[in-house]
């Protein structure tokens, strides 16, 4: 294009040399300024597409520390949970063993008439007067106390 406008300004018009070579810096200039233009929009987009990914690096930064957070609190809820169901678990062995403790002083004091003259059983729904339940030495093993694990006082 360059090249035809000036073989038509030689040929037709007769335009001088210096005004072809003006025309021709005005066209340089211009492309200049125009790639200058659009060197600077792809900076700009350059940075652009920069600064969104460090606000994402930021974002998905603090989403990790977030879960991070969560899931310590989450970790130590389960192990103070699993602390309390480990003392339950030791309570229901503790009474269990009680509970076989007291059936079989039942039941050895229902089949030796429990030492007594009397012809009737004795019940823990009914105590007699002088049955064993009324007897304040016989609730000596209900005094011994349940103890706590260790895990426990690590709240």
């Amino acid at each position: 294009m360059v090249a035809s406008a000036t073989q038509l300004d030689l040929d037709g018009c007769g335009g001088s040399e210096e005004d072809l070579q003006q025309l021709m810096d005005q066209r340089k200039r211009k492309r200049m300024l125009s790639n200058r233009e659009s060197a600077r929009r792809s900076r700009m987009r350059k940075q652009k597409h920069l600064d969104d990914l460090m606000a994402q690096v930021a974002q998905l930064r603090k989403e990790n520390n977030q879960i991070i957070t969560s899931m310590n609190v989450t970790t130590q809820h389960y192990l103070n949970i699993e602390s309390e169901n480990a003392i339950m678990r030791a309570q229901v062995t503790e009474l269990s063993s009680r509970l076989q403790y007291l059936n079989e002083i039942i039941n050895f004091l229902n089949a030796g008439n429990g030492g007594f003259a009397t012809e009737e059983p004795c019940t823990l729904a009914e105590p007699t007067a002088d049955g064993f339940m009324n007897n304040p030495w016989n609730y000596l093993y209900l005094n011994q106390p349940i103890m706590a694990s260790a895990d426990m006082l690590q709240y």
